[in-house]
């Protein structure tokens, strides 16, 4: 019995041992939302700059943590009107409580590429259990600078408005409000990573110019110029894709 409690603690600091820690890239993470609009159509907003840790070993996803914050501040609706009232007290209420909160219990695995994440969502000060169904979609090197290891996840839930004391104007706003999130999470700068040391691609070659054709190899010399010497044209460097 001594061995079997002993074997536990141990075999999950070996487990953490193995994992990695990833921090979510604001730019590329977005959390979008639908709700019914008076049941004529759902409306569409989009909350982005979300920030947050992931830890994970993709040996075992059993043993992932992730704790995300979403700015609710950047909330759109796409109309300015719309955005002032749902930040509004009486629904979000973004003044006192600016900051959605998302943090992993456990990790239900359902395949190589497929689990589903449980854990604490916090709004409005009110904080519930919800369960997000993740994809797994890629983990490797980006390959755009500066070329860190990424891991991107795609995910999906819905959740009742409800439930977090957010009940005004239920005859124009439906009660579910479906969630999907799009992640990219970045590992963390300092942790060893082979991918990253890979040599970036080798910068262009600089070529030497010709000389001119009336020019003496042989003792290097170069006779006088007959006219303003040419402007060389300048390089344009090509737009990096966000």
């Amino acid at each position: 019995m001594l061995l079997a409690l002993l074997a536990g603690p141990l075999a999950s600091a070996g487990a953490w041992a193995a994992s990695a820690r990833y921090e979510l890239d604001p730019v590329h993470t977005r959390v979008q939302f639908a709700v019914s609009h008076a049941g004529f159509s759902q409306a569409l907003g989009t909350v982005s700059g979300s920030t947050g840790t992931l830890e994970f070993d993709d040996g075992d996803w059993s043993t992932a943590r992730l704790d995300v914050t979403v700015p609710l501040q950047r909330l759109d609706l796409g109309d300015a009107d719309w955005n002032r009232a749902t930040l509004a007290r009486n629904l979000l209420d973004a003044q006192r409580w600016p900051e959605a909160r998302f943090v992993s219990t456990r990790v239900e695995p359902l395949g190589p590429d497929r689990f589903i994440v449980h854990g604490h969502l916090s709004i409005r000060g009110v904080t519930r259990e919800a369960a997000l169904a993740v994809a797994f979609n890629a983990l490797k090197r980006h390959p755009l600078p500066p070329f860190r290891r990424t891991a991107g996840f795609s995910a999906t839930t819905t959740l009742s408005r409800r439930e977090f004391g957010i009940d005004a104007w239920p005859s124009v706003i439906g009660d579910a409000v479906e969630l999907r999130i799009e992640v990219e999470a970045t590992r963390a700068r300092g942790a060893a990573d082979a991918d990253e040391a890979d040599p970036e691609p080798p910068a262009a070659m600089e070529v030497e110019p010709a000389l001119p054709p009336d020019a003496n190899p042989a003792d290097g010399t170069e006779p006088p110029a007959t006219g303003p010497a040419p402007v060389p044209e300048p390089q344009r460097d090509e737009p990096t894709p966000p």
